[in-house]
């Protein structure tokens, strides 16, 4: 699976944003799909996961209320709504494909499949 991450840009503190990532492949489907992120110097946060069907989903509880991760499963494409943005919020968003069926997969060595980032800047 190849992944494509865009959606990214400058947002002022309160604003929203939607993350895109689309998958290359006949297999999106099969796939539980997650968003990370990540500022130099830190490793890689996961902010949200979502199952196969896009029945279950799972959040920390730092962003937990504001985002909302969701999937259109025949456009191969995985999206994260992140409303209520805060300064603490800026990073580089990367998503994952991970071949593991279970939903609750917040370490990244459980992921198989990554995009390339983008960039999120939120100023206060």
């Amino acid at each position: 699976v190849q992944l494509q991450a865009s959606g990214g840009g400058l947002v002022q503190a309160g604003g929203s944003l939607r993350l895109s990532c689309a998958g290359s492949g006949s297999t999106f489907s099969s796939h539980v799909m997650g968003w990370f992120r990540q500022i130099p110097g830190k490793e890689r946060e996961f902010v949200a996961s979502i199952s196969r069907s896009g029945g279950s989903t799972n959040y920390p509880d730092s962003v937990k209320g504001r985002f909302t991760i969701s999937r259109d499963n025949a456009k191969n494409t995985v999206y994260l709504q992140m409303n209520s943005l805060r300064p603490e919020d800026t990073a580089v968003y990367y998503c994952a494909a991970a071949l593991l069926p279970a939903v609750k997969l917040t370490s990244t060595r459980l992921y198989n499949y990554w995009g390339q980032g983008t960039q999120v800047t939120v100023s206060s």
